[in-house]
C-alpha cells in the first residue's frame, strides 16, 4: 500500500536535550564526586527511557503520577542512568542527583537534520505528523520548535487523553492525516511506545536509533538519522507483515 503519512515521535526522534543531556547529567554528578560519560549517559538513557515507556504502557502515565510517586520514579531513572556510567548508587542519591538536573536550565531543541530531513520528504508527496507525549498541545509543539510549514501537524498527550502506545493517540493522527492506518509510517525510537504502538493500530513503524541503542535490531526498518528516511519508504509497500 502507498505510504501517503509519515508521523514522528519528538523526544529523541526529532528533539534532544539543549544542553546535551550528557553536560547537564556530568554537572549535576560531579557535585557527588561521580564522573561521567557521553558514551555511558547514552547507555544508561536507554535503559531509563524504556523504563518510561513501560510506566506510560502500562500502570499510568508518569505525568498523572501524585508527586511522591513520580520522584520516586525519577529516582530509578536515574539510577539507570548512572549505572549507564558505571556507578550503582542507592534510590536515595539517586534522587538527590536527579534534583540537581532538573535545577539547571535545559530545554529542548531540534536535531540539526530534523528541517532538512522533514523537507527532503515533502517530494514524496506525504503528509507529515508528530505524535508525541509531550504534555501540552500539538499546536504549541509546532510553534515553539519552529516546525511550522515543516510539518501539517501535532497531536500530544494531551490532546488525544493518552499516551504511545495506546491506541487514541494514533487515531488522532491518522484523522488528521486523512489516511487509514496502512498508508502511514510512524518513526520513533522506543520499542514498546512506537514500533508496538504503531502495530497495534496497523501503521507500519520504522525505528530511529540516533544513539545506536538498538544496534542489532532488525525485526523492521531501522535508521540512524534524518536522511536515512527517503530511502527507507520507498521501500515499503505492501501491507503491515
Amino acid at each position: 500500500m502507498t505510504v501517503r503519512a509519515i508521523f514522528f515521535d519528538f523526544y529523541n526522534t526529532l528533539a534532544g536535550f539543549d544542553p546535551p543531556r550528557d553536560v547537564i547529567q556530568s554537572l549535576a554528578a560531579a557535585e557527588f564526586g561521580l564522573t561521567l560519560s557521553k558514551e555511558g549517559v547514552d547507555a544508561g538513557y536507554h535503559q531509563a527511557d524504556e523504563l518510561m515507556a513501560r510506566q506510560n504502557a502500562g500502570p499510568g502515565p508518569v505525568r498523572a503520577m501524585a508527586l511522591p510517586d513520580r520522584d520516586a520514579f525519577f529516582a530509578r531513572f536515574e539510577q539507570l542512568v548512572l549505572k549507564g556510567c558505571g556507578h550503582e548508587v542507592d534510590l536515595e542519591t539517586a534522587g538527590r542527583i536527579w534534583r540537581r538536573v532538573r535545577a539547571q536550565k535545559y530545554g529542548l531543541a531540534l536535531f540539526p537534520d530534523v528541517l532538512p530531513g522533514l523537507d527532503a520528504l515533502r517530494p514524496l508527496g506525504v503528509k507529515l505528523g508528530v505524535i508525541t507525549n509531550l504534555d501540552t498541545t500539538g499546536e504549541q509543539v509546532i510553534s515553539n520548535f519552529g516546525l511550522t510549514g515543516h510539518v501539517d501537524f501535532a497531536v500530544t498527550s494531551r490532546d488525544a487523553g493518552a499516551e504511545k502506545p495506546h491506541a487514541p493517540i494514533f487515531m488522532m493522527a491518522l484523522e488528521r492525516a486523512g489516511v487509514v492506518a496502512g498508508e502511514a509510517v510512524h518513526v520513533g525510537d522506543q520499542i514498546d511506545s512506537d514500533i508496538e504502538g504503531a502495530l497495534a493500530v496497523g501503521i507500519r513503524p520504522i525505528l530511529m536509533d540516533r544513539f545506536h541503542g538498538y544496534a542489532g535490531y532488525s525485526a523492521r526498518q531501522r535508521v540512524e538519522k534524518m536522511a536515512d528516511l527517503p530511502e527507507a519508504i520507498r521501500r515499503m509497500s505492501g501491507p503491515v507483515p
